[in-house]
């Protein structure tokens, strides 16, 4: 926390000398903190600096389970990318989508008289939820920080979550926190992951960061990870893994179809194909097959169309 207000505190001084836009007083990292602390990130970056992590990528995790993408990332040194303990609201319907980050706080006055005052000074609008709400793109997930407060930790109602359907093109929303009206935003067809639901506004907080590093769960999630939910949990994706999660993906894909294939023919037991075909020419079919489907799948994607 300490290093966390040292920080902002240094980006609110540099913001004072004009060497960062004015905006990025106390509560938002600059374009270049996003640069420095995502600098693995192969891709093109969004105009706050977020990495961007393709479209087209985005449509291909949309066939990704939780297991595929856990196959991959401890492999990578990264071992606390999932949270769960969500309710779901569409369990059916994946969540996927760059990771758009926002923090709160427990209110505490004399820090939040202090970033009021400043944001008035700059011009700024009141720093609440919807400071943050307003500021999301299409493709966008907001991930909320409002560390797991069930009464006034409410970031939207129905009114504010359809605001952030359409804003984003329905991409999702994951909150540690609450939300309200959970009968109207039962009808929209945006994915949502949430501790709570309540009837109270949002109160007795105060906003602290947009788009910085914020922990949920065991997590930290870092602005522009890919954000991945199935019914099990969400997985906050690094963009420097999202290359090898998606094509890991896919041999997976390809290795169940083949597995549930030899399985419907009735004449192995499981142990003779699964993980593993151990007889060499059965290995050699399932090599084979795979090296056919990969190929298929490159070809598909090519011309535009769907595995």
């Amino acid at each position: 926390m300490r290093a966390l207000l040292n920080a902002l505190t240094l980006v609110a001084c540099l913001a004072a000398l004009g060497a960062i836009p004015v905006q990025a007083q106390l509560f938002q990292f600059s374009k270049q903190d996003l640069l420095d602390y995502t600098a693995s990130n192969p891709f093109d970056r969004l105009p706050d600096g977020r990495p961007k992590v393709p479209d087209s990528m985005i449509q291909r995790a949309k066939e990704m389970s939780a297991e595929e993408v856990w196959s991959i990332l401890p492999g990578k040194g990264f071992h606390n990318q999932f949270a769960d303990g969500f309710h779901v609201l569409h369990p059916g319907k994946k969540l996927v989508g760059r990771a758009f980050t926002v923090q709160f706080m427990p209110v505490r006055p004399d820090v939040d008289d202090v970033a009021q005052a400043k944001a008035k000074a700059a011009g700024l609008p009141r720093l609440r939820n919807q400071f943050a709400i307003d500021m999301l793109q299409p493709g966008d997930v907001m991930v909320v920080d409002l560390f797991g407060k069930k009464v006034n930790g409410t970031i939207v109602g129905d009114n504010l979550f359809y605001y952030v359907m359409k804003t984003t093109k329905g991409a999702g929303i994951v909150i540690d926190g609450s939300i309200r009206d959970l009968e109207g935003i039962a009808e929209m067809d945006m994915p949502a992951y949430y501790r709570h639901t309540d009837p109270t506004p949002i109160g007795n907080v105060m906003l602290t960061g947009v788009n910085i590093p914020i922990r949920i769960g065991d997590v930290t999630v870092m602005p522009g990870d890919l954000v991945f939910g199935d019914r099990e949990g969400v997985y906050f994706i690094p963009p420097s893994t999202v290359e090898a999660v998606l094509d890991n993906a896919d041999r997976l894909h390809i290795h169940d179809d083949w597995t549930r294939k030899k399985f419907d023919e009735g004449k192995y037991k499981s142990s003779e194909i699964y993980g593993s075909p151990r007889d060499p020419a059965l290995k050699a079919e399932y090599e084979a097959y795979l090296k056919q489907k990969l190929e298929e799948l490159k070809k598909s994607r090519e011309k535009g169309g769907n595995f």
